[in-house]
């Protein structure tokens, strides 16, 4: 079911920004928050939303907007995750250029900020400009963030190289928070004020949506996808003291916004052109909700997966028990539990069946269920020839295909020259399949086997469908998966007794 309308949204995003960028001179600085390409926590939020909203929003202003990507040097230097995709942020970066180029979009500038000389840093900027990139480096403002003097003078954003743009929108993004995307924002507007030239800035964040109540879930889906950063959602006390009108904002944006005014009066010699962070910002997302009853229940949904993913994080020593805990806080305030995402029951159920019929592998019972197109829940488990996430793909391929289920998929030849080849060459002390490689013996099958064949030509059929398995997914589970598109949660167990997992 749709609950928001993409091409309405787009209509009005692009009719908002272009007024913007006219209150300024035709100049202006836009930092784009969350998701520039592909931004499925959006499309799993608001159902109908193009996880590429913003990327069509671009191609509809293409004459008149660049794009500015910026990374924080000490995200490159920690090899900073990007969990949808499982990539760093530099790699993200690369990745969102080509993605930007294969749309006809193309980056005048990558600016590394809080730059201090990293070595990884410093390697990731030598591989830009030998590729042919305009790459600068920002260090980090001095005095920031209460010494306003220092932070609008030239030993402050003037000491930061300026970035030559042309066109009237100029889009600051990044591959994720913490970028430095409104410091280089300032940073152009600071050394326009210098030339002469007028310029504005404004903010472009798709969540929370200020005009949806505090506790809607769709604002409490976005608390709960910032659980590890801290944030939280409030009612913006500047709109409300100078309009009186409630209107949501998030916690990071309040507290820096009397510090914005002040640089922004500072740097342009007028006073600040705006009253609040919800004047700051250029968001329609909420009037292109169609239906509040589809989005919520996506929203409560998104929720619930976000704490299987903190849950999974914290046995992998990646988050904090804070983190859990909020989570499951904000699970509990919605009035949901993890029971009710409708695959978690029968994934565990598999397993149980499987430990007490004494199946499994080396003592593990793992279980895997997916709710197809329409509703139809099918399961999957391991045993010692393939994870349970592969028998789930296998299972729902021929699910979706009208293939009986004991009709067996897989070349047993192929199944055997892996297995060998693990054995023998990669020496692997198992050689249960993952999804990476059933999928490659499914296409090799494919060749000899009608049924293989039409199986493989319905796996487009699982993207977007929800997955759950009782254990976290090895390695190769997870590419797989992710490749195939599906809404993947997982309890945090452990698949086997191994600390390595290849």
């Amino acid at each position: 079911m749709t609950g928001f309308d993409a091409d309405l949204y787009l209509r009005e995003q692009t009719a908002a920004i272009l007024d913007r960028a006219r209150r300024f001179g035709n100049k202006l600085y836009l930092e784009f928050g969350g998701k520039l390409v592909a931004d499925f926590h959006a499309a799993r939020t608001l159902p109908g939303y193009d996880p590429n909203a913003k990327v069509r929003l671009l191609q509809e202003l293409r004459d008149q907007v660049e794009i500015l990507l910026c990374i924080h040097a000490g995200d490159i230097e920690r090899k900073k995750l990007r969990a949808d995709f499982g990539i760093t942020y530099d790699a993200d970066a690369l990745r969102l250029i080509d993605d930007l180029r294969d749309r006809g979009l193309e980056v005048t500038a990558v600016v590394i900020t809080r730059f201090h000389g990293q070595p990884a840093a410093t390697q990731f900027r030598n591989r830009l400009e030998r590729r042919g990139l305009k790459t600068y480096t920002h260090a980090a403002t001095p005095g920031y963030p209460t010494d306003v003097d220092t932070i609008a003078s030239e030993r402050g954003y003037g000491a930061n190289p300026h970035v030559e743009t042309t066109r009237p929108v100029v889009v600051v993004t990044a591959p994720g928070p913490g970028s430095g995307k409104m410091a280089t924002c300032l940073s152009q507007l600071y050394h326009d004020h210098r030339r002469g030239l007028q310029s504005g800035y404004a903010k472009f964040e798709t969540f929370p949506i200020w005009n949806l109540p505090l506790k809607h879930p769709v604002n409490v889906a976005y608390e709960a996808a910032t659980a590890d950063l801290g944030d939280v959602n409030l009612i913006d006390p500047f709109h409300l003291e100078t309009t009186g009108e409630r209107s949501v904002n998030y916690n990071r944006d309040v507290e820096i916004f009397p510090v914005l005014q002040r640089i922004l009066e500072r740097v342009t010699g007028a006073a600040s052109p705006y009253r609040s962070p919800t004047e700051m910002g250029v968001n329609r997302a909420g009037f292109a909700i169609v239906d509040d009853g589809v989005v919520r229940a996506a929203a409560v949904q998104e929720v619930i997966r976000r704490l299987f993913r903190y849950q999974c994080e914290f046995a992998l020593g990646s988050v904090e028990r804070a983190t859990v805990e909020r989570a499951e806080l904000l699970v509990k305030e919605l009035g949901a539990k993890p029971e009710d995402r409708r695959v978690v029951p029968p994934a565990r159920e598999t397993a149980e069946r499987a430990r007490e019929r004494g199946l499994g592998h080396e003592g593990i019972c793992c279980g895997a269920a997916i709710a197809l197109p329409g509703g139809r829940i099918v399961t999957g488990r391991n045993s010692p020839l393939m994870h349970a996430a592969s028998s789930l793909v296998l299972n729902a391929a021929k699910a979706l295909a009208g293939l009986p289920d004991p009709l067996h998929l897989l070349s047993p030849g192929v199944i055997e020259s892996i297995g060998a080849m693990k054995r023998g060459v990669f020496r692997r002390k198992t050689v249960s399949l993952n999804v990476e490689e059933t999928l490659i013996a499914l296409a090799v099958s494919a060749t000899g086997n009608p049924a293989a064949q039409l199986a493989m030509e319905k796996l487009d059929g699982l993207r977007g469908c929800e997955v759950h398995l009782t254990h976290m997914p090895a390695p190769g589970d997870e590419a797989g998966l992710r490749r195939i598109g599906v809404n993947l949660t997982s309890d945090p167990a452990f698949p086997s007794r191994d600390l390595f997992s290849a």
